[in-house]
Formats: structure tokens, C-alpha cells, sequence
């Protein structure tokens, strides 16, 4: 399972249920991780929407930081500025359809 660092601000509103999506930029680095556990189309780093993972967020760094598990589906779009995304910039965007596990929060 994909173990996701995020900052204890969007962890605490995806928690809440404020903020539904995480963004992740565009870079080799999430598109090596996404396309091992996500279904992209032929030939590309572009997910097809399709599938629903489980993706497991974790306040910080440490494996004894807060946790939960979600449900989640890829796309590549804009993100809110409100949830911490650049205006007009793309990213790969986890929605967050279910927090099926919560541990230490």
C-alpha cells in the first residue's frame, strides 16, 4: 500500500471532511508510485479514472504519526487554492471517496 506524507492541516480537514481531495505535483517521482498501483492509459503517466486504491496518509513522518487509510481515485486537474494548490496548476489529485482506517487520530 502507498504511504503518502501530508501536512497536519490537510490531514485534519480531510478528517473532518472539509477538504475531499490531496494533490500531489506532476513529477517522476509520483508518476513512478501512481502508475505501480493505479490504472493509466496505454503508454503514459495519465490515470484513466477508472479504479479506486487504497492510499494510506500519514501526518508527518515516522510510522508512529496519526494515520488513516482512504479510499481513493486518480486524476490529473486543477486543484483548489483553498486546499493548497497553485491557481491554474495541474496535479495528480486523489480524491478521497472513504477514510476506511483511522489509527492514532
Amino acid at each position: 500500500m502507498l504511504t503518502l506524507p501530508i501536512m497536519g492541516k490537510w490531514f485534519n480537514m480531510i478528517l473532518s471532511g472539509e477538504k475531499g481531495e490531496e494533490y500531489r505535483e506532476i513529477k517522476p517521482y509520483y508518476m513512478v508510485r501512481f502508475k505501480k498501483i493505479f490504472e493509466m492509459y496505454p503508454n503514459s503517466y495519465i490515470p484513466t479514472g477508472m479504479d479506486i486504491k487504497k492510499i494510506r496518509f500519514r501526518n508527518g513522518y515516522g510510522s508512529s504519526r496519526p494515520e488513516f487509510i482512504a479510499e481513493c481515485s486518480l486524476d490529473i486537474k486543477t486543484g483548489r487554492e483553498e486546499w493548497g494548490a497553485e491557481k491554474g496548476k495541474e496535479y495528480y489529485t486523489l480524491k478521497i471517496h472513504q477514510i476506511t482506517e483511522r489509527s492514532g487520530c
